[in-house]
């Protein structure tokens, strides 16, 4: 019975509460879940007052969340289980950040994706919810490469720098997953409904908190744990001084994971954050995909006949946007689904890429079609 304990526990305790933490390294879930309800005594322990109080409506409560789990699509998962990543252990074992701590007792999944093996080779790319056209661009790239080179992006599928983040994982069609502070039946934030959408057709969408279960403030912080501990390193890309996602830097640096952050321009208030922690040296400055994966991977910088190698506009374009410059003309307008059958891309993936080729002003729309405006070969 030990998956139903541990569902009974994640619906009478708040996730990430330390005090639970502490007594499951000593009792038993069922033990825990015993006493909450009256049915056990625990030696010399208090149960809080509020868990007692949740614990009298624990049968209807249940009863809610399985009836709400099964409409959406819901999967139940915990430690022991194939899916579950084992990288979460690693949470029992660090101090409370703002009043949370502790691995999750079991976690609530929607999707198509396997979530530990998407673990095994995961990062976190996470930022500023009012981030700068720049800090958009920088995060959907940055995504984008280390999809290509195997590397699962995982984030809050959050406004700003998190949302353009899931969508460089699905320019290379490679499987993403974003981790909510509300049940994972629910799509917040609600104009992000086709998004979540979309990373459960590709990867999954997941929750410690029951389905049904509201965003609170609290509930960003202790979810930003999971992200840092599902992931081998975290990304931070333009959050300014009291950014929430420098929190989840705190937790990649406490839990020992490799921590980077890509900066803003230095006079912009949307990124002192990251410069404050680049300056404290609590985060490697990366300025790209490949510099991200060196460090992940424990390689350290680039090397000196790397790093001398001009680049051109056209070798810092994402692998997809790269080849769909190639099938665009200077002369012959062509649809998105001519260049994509004639570059055997999807259309889907022409369509995002073309999108960044017209911000970078690399190639300019008539009407439906496409044409090159300017070379991405040179400087």
């Amino acid at each position: 019975m030990t998956r139903q304990d541990r569902l009974g526990l994640s619906l009478v305790v708040e996730p990430g509460d330390p005090r639970l933490r502490n007594l499951l390294l000593t009792y038993e879930p069922a033990e825990v879940l015993a006493a909450i309800v009256g049915r056990h005594r625990l030696a010399e322990i208090r149960i809080p007052e509020a868990w007692i109080e949740r614990g009298r409506d624990l049968d209807r409560t249940a009863e809610s969340a399985a009836a709400r789990a099964k409409s959406a699509g819901l999967r139940w998962i915990t430690p022991g289980d194939k899916e579950w990543p084992a990288a979460l252990s690693d949470l029992d074992h660090i101090e409370p950040l703002h009043g949370a701590t502790g691995a999750p007792v079991g976690l609530w999944l929607r999707g198509v994706g396997h979530l530990a093996e998407m673990c095994e080779q995961s990062v976190a790319i996470v930022g500023a919810r009012d981030c700068t056209t720049y800090g958009a661009e920088c995060a959907s790239e940055l995504a984008a490469d280390c999809s290509d080179a195997g590397w699962t992006v995982i984030s809050g599928a959050a406004y700003g720098v998190d949302g353009c983040a899931h969508r460089g994982a699905f320019l290379m069609n490679a499987p993403t997953a974003g981790v909510l502070a509300c049940g994972a039946d629910l799509d917040y934030p609600k104009s992000h409904g086709a998004l979540i959408t979309r990373i459960g057709e590709v990867g999954v969408v997941l929750s410690e908190q029951a389905p049904g279960e509201k965003p609170l403030k609290n509930r960003f912080l202790s979810r930003n744990r999971l992200i840092a501990a599902l992931t081998q390193g975290t990304v931070v890309i333009e959050a300014a001084v009291r950014s929430g996602s420098l929190n989840t830097l705190n937790w990649a640096d406490q839990l020992g994971r490799t921590t980077m952050a890509l900066p803003g321009p230095v006079t912009s208030q949307q990124s002192a954050g990251v410069h404050a922690a680049i300056r404290a040296g609590k985060a490697v400055l990366v300025t790209s995909g490949r510099e991200v994966i060196a460090e992940l991977s424990g390689l350290g910088a680039a090397t000196e006949e790397q790093a001398s190698l001009p680049l051109t506009e056209f070798d810092r374009l994402p692998p997809a946007a790269q080849t769909t410059l190639d099938g665009v003309d200077w002369s012959t307008p062509r649809k998105a689904s001519e260049i994509a059958s004639s570059v055997r891309l999807s259309t889907r993936e022409v369509r995002a890429a073309l999108d960044l080729l017209e911000r970078r002003g690399l190639v300019i729309r008539a009407g439906a079609e496409w044409m090159l405006s300017r070379r991405a070969d040179v400087g």
